[in-house]
């Protein structure tokens, strides 16, 4: 589905995505959460929503959302599962660097928040609050979020973010 405002084609992201989608998270770190392009693909194969934003054919931005209870290893994921019956979990959200402030995240929110709409659930996420990641925080302040809790980890924190 191509995007009027931005010439953006959003659509689902599939295997023949998984190298572009681990160059774009490689150039998010820290922030996105370091992982290998095996664990990428086990994202997607449980993944209720993964979108990529294309822009003439070519992967700028993509989405990975999960319910709760999948066989998710992550911290920050079980703690929303601990504390929230029914959620969206945004897994990661990445734009490519060259492709930055061009509105590419607000678009694939925008998909996010209506298919946790039609779920009727609230959106979660988390931002590293250390090492700081400001421009996240704004990008989530800007959509809505507000923070329900901060998780610490042993060399790392986060504030943990819900949009109902």
């Amino acid at each position: 589905m191509i995007s009027q405002a931005t010439g953006m084609d959003i659509r689902n992201l599939c295997s023949d995505d998984i190298s572009s989608l681990w160059r774009i998270n490689e150039e998010g770190l820290p922030g996105t959460g370091k992982v290998t392009q095996e664990q990428i693909a086990d994202l997607l194969s449980f993944s209720e929503l993964s979108l990529g934003a294309y822009e003439d054919g070519l992967l700028t931005g993509f989405v990975i959302c999960l319910l709760p209870r999948a066989r998710y290893g992550s911290l920050n994921y079980a703690w929303f599962n601990e504390n929230y019956q029914d959620f969206l979990y945004v897994d990661r959200i990445a734009v490519s660097q060259k492709h930055r402030n061009k509105q590419i995240g607000t678009l694939l929110y925008e998909r996010v928040f209506k298919h946790a709409s039609e779920l009727k659930v609230p959106v979660a996420a988390e931002v590293s609050l250390n090492p700081p990641n400001p421009g996240s925080m704004r990008f989530h302040e800007r959509n809505e979020f507000v923070e329900v809790g901060i998780l610490h980890h042993e060399s790392m924190s986060v504030t943990m973010l819900i949009r109902n």
